[in-house]
């Protein structure tokens, strides 16, 4: 369906889209959205497994928005985009726009120890020497990578979608929990939008990689719903000893709410156990249909994107859409 604001698409129309292997059916929604189709594009990989990418269309003087997050397997995602970008560039695009629903590497944003790379730079560089002339993503693990480019980028968030279903879902005594204390500026956003419900704290430190250890909770969540929020659950570990703390200290129930379903190891075996009532991701990520499970719930981020991607190409504000 259209949005009625658009016009139908045409040949005076600049704006194209493409998408990755990565997330097709999420580029199919985000055209649907903007009233277009996804450009035909032919990719195949060679015997020795080099990717091959050509555009099927001319988009000389055209803005092309680029739709591919950068999930699992991450390096081959990763390498489709920037040949993507490449192809468009020497295409004579206008402007080539990387929209990245979930950028890849984005926890390795700092060093914390000696000899250690910070990959999400490293990404930056690529995709910006590539030749992409924005970034549009969502719900960066931090904002600070938002800094790493030198080209304009927009960043958006899967929160409305969320919180528009837990609101319809009229749960009481609600309580925003942060799994810990570098997610609170998340979880106190969240908060802020779910009437203004009160705010707790897991006080959790990490021993390794994907390895966390639950320490101590700040806040009250006795006899409440407690809604764990995060960016991202990857192997589940973090929700898993946070929703029992919780269980712990009294919550009546706990529900799980991030934007990105990475899912890795064991995480679908970790969120189908029953420690927690339902499991709210979107689908910047495409989810498998056998890590479904019957807590499971996928909410759809192609408006979101798609309002995003309307605004960017008319020069209008993106950050009006979270006000």
């Amino acid at each position: 369906m259209r949005h009625p604001m658009f016009p139908a698409a045409s040949d005076s129309n600049r704006l194209r889209l493409f998408s990755g292997s990565a997330n097709v059916s999420l580029a199919q929604e985000v055209a649907r959205y903007l009233g277009m189709d996804v450009g035909p594009m032919i990719r195949k990989r060679f015997a020795d497994g080099e990717l091959y990418i050509q555009i099927q269309e001319s988009i000389r003087g055209c803005d092309v928005y680029l739709i591919q997050p950068c999930c699992n397997p991450v390096n081959d995602h990763l390498m489709e985009l920037l040949i993507m970008i490449d192809a468009c560039r020497r295409a004579s695009a206008r402007q080539i726009t990387a929209v990245i629903p979930y950028y890849g590497y984005a926890r390795a944003d700092r060093k914390t120890a000696g000899r250690e790379s910070i990959a999400a730079k490293l990404v930056a560089n690529l995709i910006t020497e590539a030749g992409a002339s924005r970034v549009l993503a969502m719900d960066l693990h931090s904002s600070q990578i938002q800094g790493y480019f030198d080209i304009p980028f927009d960043h958006v968030y899967g929160s409305p979608v969320v919180v528009d279903y837990l609101l319809s879902k009229k749960l009481p005594d609600i309580v925003v929990v942060s799994p810990d204390v570098g997610g609170v500026a998340r979880a106190r956003a969240f908060a802020k939008k779910l009437s203004d419900a009160p705010l707790a704290i897991i006080d959790k430190r990490r021993q390794t990689h994907n390895v966390a250890e639950v320490m101590n909770l700040i806040g009250d969540v006795k006899d409440k719903t407690a809604v764990l929020v995060d960016d991202m659950i990857d192997t589940a570990g973090t929700i898993a000893q946070g929703a029992q703390l919780l269980k712990a200290k009294g919550a009546r129930q706990v529900y799980a709410c991030a934007t990105h379903p990475v899912f890795s190891g064991p995480a679908i075996e970790r969120l189908s156990s029953g420690i927690v009532e339902e499991v709210i991701v979107t689908n910047t990520i495409p989810v498998p249909q056998e890590h479904f499970f019957p807590q499971l719930k996928v909410l759809p981020v192609a408006p979101i994107l798609g309002e995003a991607i309307w605004r960017i190409h008319e020069d209008n504000s993106v950050s009006n859409m979270f006000k």
